[in-house]
């Protein structure tokens, strides 16, 4: 079965943030029990964010790209999981940090998710820690 297109759309927070908001509640907030009080933050405005859409339009995911190449905020809702969502959504964050000039990037992920990472090019480093109640390790790639 062929995996259903995904288009990433690049943007503001202030344009993108009906779409990515009630994503992350989904993921961090209801699935993940991440503190409501923490899940949206002053990054956002600060941030380039992305979109994937599926082929009728419906936001499936989402993630960021902060000013200093930090990646984060990668969230795909569960029933689009192993579709290609969250590679589609890396991918255009990744391009847009090349675009920009920016030497590596670096992203705080949750341990389970590092495979998924791996497989971009991503090193983990450092010890696991935890954040909100997940164990994650910080993981980097030279550009």
């Amino acid at each position: 079965m062929a995996e259903p297109a995904i288009e990433v759309r690049l943007g503001a927070w202030i344009d993108l943030r009906d779409g990515a908001a009630p994503i992350r509640y989904a993921v961090f907030v209801d699935e993940q029990k991440v503190p409501a009080e923490i899940e949206l933050d002053d990054w956002d405005a600060l941030s380039l964010h992305a979109l994937a859409l599926d082929a009728q339009g419906r936001v499936l995911g989402t993630g960021r790209l902060l000013p200093d190449g930090h990646i984060g905020r990668m969230a795909v809702l569960q029933s689009a999981r192993g579709q290609g969502v969250g590679t589609a959504l890396l991918r255009a964050l990744l391009q847009a940090a090349r675009a920009r000039g920016d030497r590596e990037v670096v992203l705080s992920a949750q341990t389970h998710a590092m495979p998924f990472y791996e497989k971009a090019g991503f090193i983990a480093e450092g010890d696991e820690y935890d954040d909100a109640g997940i164990p994650h390790r910080q993981m980097r790639r030279r550009m």
